[in-house]
C-alpha cells in the first residue's frame, strides 16, 4: 500500500477496537488474578507496610502514576498511603547506574528501602528487563511480596513474582494501555478493602 493508500480514519478505528480487544481479553483472563493482587497490597497497607514500583520508559511512568494515586487518592479522600516510585530520584539513579551498572537501579533502592512485608509492583512489557528482573530477585531475598505486570506468555519475571498479570498481546502500546487499566482498577480494590466503596 502506498501513502496515498493509507486511511488514518480507518487505521485509528483498527488502533480503538483492538485496544478494546486486549482490554476484553484481559478482564476475562487476569481478573481472578488482580482480585488476589489487590488484596495483596491492600493487607500491606493496612499493616503498616509500604508499596515499591519500577518500570523502565512508558513503564517507569505507569510506576509514577500509580505511586501518586496512593500517596494523594485515588477516589475517595482518605489516609495518605505509603508508595515509592523507584523512578523518581535521579541523583540516586545515576550514581546507582555509575557506580553499579544500570541494571543495579531498582535493586539497590529496593535493598535500602524494602522491608519484609512490603510489596514490589514490578512493571516490564516483555517481563526480560535486566534492572527489574534484578530488581525482583533483590525484593525476593529481603521478603517482599512481588506483583508483576507483563505481556504475553511467559517470561523470566514469571518466576521472580507471586503473581503475574500478562496481558494477553505482543503489540507494546496496547500492552501498556491494558497495564494502567489494571492497574487503576487495582486502586480502586485496594481503597474499597480499607475503606468501602466510593460514595
Amino acid at each position: 500500500m502506498g501513502a496515498d493508500d493509507f486511511d488514518a480514519k480507518e487505521y485509528i478505528a483498527q488502533q480503538l477496537n483492538d485496544a478494546a480487544g486486549v482490554l476484553s481479553a484481559s478482564g476475562q483472563q487476569l481478573g481472578g488474578a488482580l482480585v488476589d493482587a489487590a488484596r495483596i497490597v491492600g493487607d500491606a497497607l493496612a499493616s503498616g507496610k509500604k508499596l515499591l514500583l519500577c518500570g523502565n520508559g512508558g513503564s517507569a511512568a505507569d510506576a509514577q502514576h500509580i505511586a501518586a494515586e496512593f500517596v494523594g487518592r485515588f477516589l475517595k479522600d482518605r489516609r495518605a498511603l505509603p508508595a515509592i516510585a523507584l523512578t523518581t530520584d535521579t541523583s540516586a539513579m545515576t550514581a546507582i547506574a555509575n557506580d553499579y551498572g544500570f541494571e543495579r537501579i531498582f535493586s539497590r533502592q529496593v535493598e535500602a528501602l524494602g522491608a519484609a512485608g512490603d510489596v514490589l509492583i514490578a512493571i516490564s512489557t516483555s517481563g526480560k528487563s535486566p534492572n527489574i528482573l534484578a530488581a525482583a530477585d533483590q525484593a525476593k531475598a529481603q521478603k517482599l511480596s512481588v506483583i508483576a505486570f507483563t505481556g504475553k506468555g511467559a517470561s523470566p519475571l514469571d518466576d521472580r513474582a507471586n503473581i503475574t498479570l500478562a496481558v494477553p498481546s505482543s503489540y507494546t502500546p496496547h500492552i501498556q494501555q491494558a497495564h494502567i487499566t489494571l492497574l487503576h482498577t487495582m486502586c480502586e480494590l485496594v481503597e474499597r478493602q480499607l475503606i468501602g466503596p466510593p460514595r
